[in-house]
């Protein structure tokens, strides 16, 4: 696979959108890096949480904190990211991601091999989780090697004081939203 051209990647550069609760910014696909890795970065609210307890079949995650405080579930061990802070996430173990802070965080996402981040940017191509059928979540999990702990949400919110779910069909988001604007 090719990549792409050198270029400078800008702040207001990279499709931008909602992911429940969390924004997402599309900033290097597979395209660009021959299919080694995809670059995302997510901006989230104080005390909301990223995703429920998941996991992947197909990449790796590795999380870089910019700002904030970042909690984390990895298997059974909680662990905490402040920023210049690293969290890796292999493939095949059950992870989840949240704000642990009062105040905004934003993290970069890089995700190894590429390609998961079209599962991002198909829920942004369809306005977000919350619009979406469930059929349709469902089927995007299940074709990008997606398995996704739904009901570890009220678990999660309660073990971790994180802000409860604003939409039942949307167990991911949690307010104060962020504005796409500011991703």
């Amino acid at each position: 696979m090719q990549q792409g051209k050198p270029r400078v990647l800008r702040p207001s550069d990279g499709k931008k959108g909602m992911l429940g609760g969390m924004g997402v910014r599309l900033m290097i696909g597979g395209t660009d890096s021959g299919g080694g890795f995809a670059l995302v970065e997510h901006p989230l609210p104080p005390r909301a949480l990223g995703a429920p307890l998941h996991r992947h079949k197909h990449e790796d995650e590795y999380t870089y904190v910019i700002e904030g405080r970042i909690g984390a579930l990895l298997g059974d061990d909680v662990v905490f990211g402040e920023a210049g802070d690293f969290i890796f996430k292999p493939r095949g173990e059950w992870h989840s991601f949240w704000n642990a802070g009062d105040e905004p965080a934003r993290i970069l996402e890089i995700i190894s091999p590429a390609g998961f981040e079209r599962y991002f940017e198909e829920i942004i191509d369809m306005g977000g989780v919350a619009a979406m059928p469930p059929d349709a979540m469902r089927e995007l999990r299940e074709r990008y090697g997606l398995e996704m702990d739904l009901a570890s949400v009220p678990v999660l919110v309660e073990r971790f004081g994180l802000a409860k779910p604003a939409n039942p069909r949307d167990p991911g988001a949690s307010r104060p939203p962020v504005a796409a604007s500011e991703i």
